[in-house]
């Protein structure tokens, strides 16, 4: 256990494994600190091994594993690396977590009976107002509101029948095809990325430079942009990403880990 120990601390730092990750992805600290959410001046104190900032074990665990996953490395074995350079114990269960979870319970909520009470006299009110209003049988034998709305129609002088009292219901549209739905502007250009085998962080701009999307997809997720002349993309897990340019899937195979700069037009799916 010693020899694994001691091998695990002649390796680089975790503050200098991150640094290196950050450098190979060609991300700069402010990329990961918008991609990740953890603020810049931690990110920084991190990769120099200084872990004060964190505010203990238990939050310098989290922010590890979370900068680990935005530059592709493996976070279980970076939280090792620093359970063990740092001589950091990793929490064990015992009855403290359980007793705050415990403590902190909300109490049940008690019947609010005067929210009853009003809601009741509500509906009573209502009620009354309902029958009292409501027409019944008149003297006259005038009968219902009902029975007098359907009088007029085809017994009527002059009348055509029910169905030519009113406009005609217009039958409701069937819902847009599926080709339709996946239809593109063709005066703009649309770019779809979706994430299939991993994560990757991503960032969008437009024509103007405008940032559309900066931050971390994971497995499964997908985002799709709009322009009119031209969306600039950074992709750091390349990849892992498939591309829909205009409508047309782009055909390019990137390799894991891959960091990649693109631009597209209205006159792609080739890379502009």
């Amino acid at each position: 256990m010693s020899n694994g120990n001691d091998k695990a601390k002649d390796r680089p730092s975790v503050g200098r494994t991150l640094q290196q990750a950050r450098i190979d992805a060609k991300l700069t600290v402010d990329e990961v600190s918008s991609a990740t959410r953890v603020r810049i001046p931690i990110v920084q104190a991190i990769e120099n091994d200084d872990f004060s900032r964190c505010g203990g074990d238990v939050y310098a665990r989290g922010h590890i594993r979370t900068l680990a996953r935005a530059v592709g490395l493996d976070a279980a074995e970076l939280i090792e690396l620093y359970n063990v350079q740092q001589d950091a114990h990793p929490p064990s269960l015992s009855s403290g977590p359980l007793f705050e979870a415990e403590r902190i319970r909300p109490e049940p909520r008690r019947p609010n009976w005067t929210a009853a009470m009003v809601a009741a006299i509500a509906v009573v009110i209502g009620f009354v107002g309902f029958t009292f209003f409501s027409p019944g049988d008149d003297e006259d034998g005038g009968g219902s509101v009902a029975e007098r709305t359907e009088t007029p129609g085809a017994d009527s002088p002059g009348g055509e029948g029910p169905e030519k009292n009113g406009p005609e219901v217009p039958t409701p549209t069937e819902a847009p095809s599926e080709s339709a739905v996946a239809g593109v502007p063709a005066d703009k250009v649309t770019v779809r990325l979706s994430i299939e085998g991993g994560n990757s962080w991503i960032s969008a701009k437009d024509s103007n430079g405008r940032l559309l999307f900066e931050g971390v997809l994971e497995d499964g997720d997908s985002e799709t942009f709009t322009d009119d002349e031209r969306i600039d993309l950074v992709l750091g897990n390349a990849g892992a990403v498939k591309l829909h340019v205009n409508g047309s899937e782009i055909e390019d195979v990137f390799e894991p880990g891959q960091v990649q700069r693109l631009s597209y037009t209205l006159g792609d799916p080739e890379e502009g």
